[in-house]
């Protein structure tokens, strides 16, 4: 698996995000801490099927399964860059 550079969060994988695989124990680990996927810039919700919501990890373009997003994080875990520069940091 190749990840995505930082810098470049639009899907590189042809197929569609539904078709995914999940990522699983040997990505995500458990976190205790606000280091969680759903803090991540990596991470992405997208509308599935039956207006499912899909969350996803670009950096790995896999999917998370439901809830893991709270509670999980992988080694690459980046901070959200609304946290690292603010809200709207083009307007200072």
């Amino acid at each position: 698996m190749v990840p995505v550079p930082l810098s470049r969060l639009q899907p590189s994988r042809d197929e569609e995000i539904e078709d995914w695989p999940w990522l699983d124990q040997d990505v995500l680990r458990k976190s205790r801490s606000r280091q969680v996927c759903m803090t991540c810039h990596c991470f992405r919700h997208h509308p599935g099927p039956n207006c499912i919501p899909l969350l996803t990890c670009h950096l790995h373009q896999g999917l998370i399964a439901h809830g893991e997003h709270l509670t999980h994080r992988c080694s690459g875990w980046t901070e959200d860059l609304h946290r690292q520069r603010g809200w709207a940091p083009e307007v200072v």
